[in-house]
């Protein structure tokens, strides 16, 4: 399938937009973490010294303009600079490290409430007034009404801290050795359990009542009347003529929860200690560190744009009908 030059110069613009944000928004926030690794030298701030790391993490004396230029050619060249807090580490080394764990931990918040949500949605619209249906639509408002952070102190006070089920935080034991095997493996598994069930209060509630609206307009339709008329088993005809069809608007939430689900995911991490983009730019934020913050959320930006951008490739393979609008 194709997607339209208008559908693309939005996503150019956008990103366009955040660029320049992320050059901006740091340059006039107040403090330099230049200027606290040049108090620290103290006495040893010698000219040469002070000169040294201006050039080093890019604070030199140049037009706003020229800066910008500078800064477009190192996103150009994946040059991000170098980070404060971690120095000598570059932005690139340590964004790359946080980001495959953030996108783990995401990605398995996102797969599991999704399959969780669109089946109690489908089956709440299945049995509209029911007493399925009573408790769970009421109880998806609540989960969509707590913040994340109730949820996130929540289930590390009772599940780690009381009942000491999983553990407290981190992505693995700090004991073991990140190596291919079950052992590093199932510690992985038991470190993320707690994070993932923070995240998914919200998103599961979202899916079910996005897909308990979606289904019960799907229910009225011709065909599923005749499937019934067919005699088919509920089943069939509740996922493979309802649920089915009744998955775009779920998909477009989801497109639209994203930034949401990153804001969740930093305020998880952080309570969870968990080594992932949302810890680095807490950490990076107490440090000042620049470099890094710009990074992240060039990062995310990306992330999100790119996220929107596969929702509109799959709108078209779940509907032929939006094949040729997409």
């Amino acid at each position: 399938m194709r997607i339209s030059s208008r559908r693309l110069g939005v996503y150019a613009v956008a990103l366009a937009f955040a660029i320049v944000m992320n050059f901006i928004l740091p340059r006039l926030m107040p403090g330099s973490p230049v200027d606290a690794m040049i108090a620290q030298l103290g006495p040893r701030a010698t000219p040469a010294a002070v000169e040294a790391i201006k050039a080093r993490f890019g604070a030199v004396d140049q037009p706003m303009l020229w800066q910008f230029v500078d800064y477009v050619k190192g996103l150009a060249t994946l040059d991000l600079g170098v980070s404060v807090k971690y120095y000598p580490q570059t932005v690139v080394q340590v964004l790359g490290r946080s980001t495959l764990w953030t996108a783990f931990l995401v990605s398995t918040a996102i797969i599991f409430s999704l399959c969780v949500g669109v089946v109690l949605g489908a089956i709440s619209a299945w049995r509209r007034g029911g007493r399925f249906d009573t408790i769970v639509s009421p109880l998806s408002v609540i989960m969509i009404s707590v913040p994340p952070v109730i949820v996130a102190l929540t289930t590390l006070f009772v599940f780690a801290v009381s009942l000491r089920w999983f553990p407290v935080g981190y992505a693995y034991d700090p004991n073991l050795d990140p190596a291919f095997n079950f052992t590093f493996a199932g510690s992985v598994f038991m470190h993320a359990i707690l994070p993932v069930l923070t995240l998914s209060p919200f998103l599961i509630g979202e899916f079910q009542t996005t897909m308990r609206s979606s289904m019960i307009s799907v229910l009225g339709e011709d065909y599923v009347t005749m499937a019934r008329a067919k005699g088919l088993s509920h089943l069939t005809v509740m996922f493979g003529y309802g649920a089915r069809n009744a998955m775009l608007p779920v998909l477009t939430n989801l497109a639209l929860m994203l930034g949401a689900v990153f804001g969740g995911s930093i305020v998880t991490e952080i309570v969870f200690n968990y080594p992932g983009l949302g810890l680095t730019l807490y950490t990076a934020s107490i440090a000042r560190d620049y470099p890094v913050i710009q990074g992240q959320l060039l990062l995310m930006t990306l992330a999100t744009l790119g996220a929107n951008f596969l929702v509109d490739i799959i709108y078209g393979l779940v509907d032929p009908r939006l094949r040729e609008a997409v």
